[in-house]
């Protein structure tokens, strides 16, 4: 009765059977045992062709989900058949896949885990190594990301994170429409959009077909987009951009402050959202604003910039109101909003773009903040390929189906 229990419990048919089911109450581990019929055939793993002949066998040994708390083997000596088509095949039985040393449903329950718990926890609730376990996600991750389509992504937004703090770095480009991640290309370098343009055609989709592309102004992704995606128009980030002059201000402020101590301690009351500030920032801020001061003169010229980007929608106002801004910035003499400047009219097609397309590198942060809980869950990662792995796991929008 009980063999009959496990064989309609692991979808197993003739000629397979179930011979024994031995308890080891010393190791507290359950062992089923299988086998198959003297003269039984089957199909062939690779091609499907049916009732085909053994040739030999291969003693094999999955590790199913636990018996309650009792881990839970099972063993058979599996057959390998000969097929005239594509020669000997080991057989693949329906509790588990191809070179896979566990069932596919204690995969699925370790899949399951994946999404919310780190994979060293996972290895220590079912005990297994954490090595053996990563091969398990790697693998559905990798099938599930292959059958992604992106033959609609015409829009893409594309940033950078750290593996670890101060160490390698990943580029992650996503489709804006979806908010969902299409690629991860290891480094920050102009062979990331190389590589994003490799990809595209797995997934039933061409470089052509991407319109515009929004990024900050690193230089090795402009030239890229431009050598690989050269149909593609470029949009500047607002938010790097007003980074970039805030990064100008605070040069202002460290240089004005080593003859004015007002400033010491002032950083990030003029950096800040003064939404974000507290009522003693707030009060500090608006005391230092009328003050005979460089910084705060630089301070209200950020906000100006800041007002271009919330309050004009025409290009050709846009346009005109930043070319008014650049020229008071010249101007201002002072030599970290002239290179700022600068910056802007090298970047100044892409960035005048923005008022057209509208778009913004938004998404991209989203994804950016999932992917830093990841770490933060992780605690880091050794292995890249682990990293990229989980953020498809977690941004990708996966069909995460159990493949074979």
């Amino acid at each position: 009765m009980e063999t009959e229990l496990f064989m309609a419990a692991l979808g197993v048919e003739e000629p397979v059977y179930v011979d024994a089911v031995v308890f080891d109450n010393a190791s507290g581990e359950l062992h089923i045992h299988m086998d198959f019929r003297s003269g039984g055939r089957f199909a062939c793993s690779e091609c499907g062709a049916s009732n085909l002949p053994v040739l030999d066998t291969t003693d094999k040994v999955w590790r199913h989900l636990n018996f309650f708390q009792y881990r839970c083997f099972i063993h058979m000596r599996t057959p390998r058949t000969r097929c005239p088509t594509c020669g000997a095949r080991l057989w693949v039985p329906p509790w588990g896949r191809a070179q896979s040393g566990f069932t596919t449903l204690f995969e699925a329950f370790v899949m399951v885990l994946a999404k919310d718990m780190p994979i060293s926890r996972i290895g220590a609730l079912v005990g297994e190594h954490d090595t053996r376990i990563w091969r398990i996600v790697r693998h559905h991750i990798g099938r599930a990301y292959a059958d992604k389509t992106f033959e609609s992504a015409e829009k893409i937004g594309c940033d950078e994170t750290s593996v670890r703090k101060g160490h390698k770095y990943v580029t992650v480009f996503a489709d804006m429409a979806s908010g969902k991640t299409l690629f991860v290309a290891k480094g920050r370098s102009s062979g990331a959009l190389e590589a994003l343009a490799a990809e595209l055609p797995k997934h039933n989709a061409a470089p052509e077909q991407v319109m515009e592309i929004t990024m900050d102004m690193f230089p090795a992704y402009i030239s890229g987009a431009a050598d690989h995606f050269p149909q593609a128009g470029i949009t500047f980030d607002k938010f790097h951009v007003i980074q970039a002059l805030g990064l100008a201000m605070d040069q202002v402020r460290r240089e004005e402050q080593k003859t004015n101590p007002l400033l010491k301690h002032t950083r990030y009351i003029w950096l800040k959202n003064q939404n974000n500030l507290t009522v003693k920032q707030k009060t500090l801020l608006e005391t230092l604003r009328f003050e005979n001061l460089k910084t705060a003169k630089v301070y209200q010229m950020k906000l100006t910039f800041q007002d271009i980007y919330r309050g004009i929608w025409e290009p050709k106002a846009a346009d005109e109101a930043i070319k008014k801004w650049l020229s008071w910035a010249v101007r201002s003499r002072l030599a970290p909003i002239i290179s700022f400047a600068k910056l802007v009219k090298r970047h100044y097609a892409g960035i005048i773009r923005y008022f057209e397309t509208r778009l913004t590198t938004g998404t991209m942060e989203s994804i950016n903040s999932r992917i830093q809980e990841i770490k933060r869950r992780a605690k880091g990662f050794r292995n890249i390929d682990n990293f990229i792995s989980m953020i498809y796991l977690k941004t990708a929008g996966l069909q995460m189906g159990i493949h074979t």
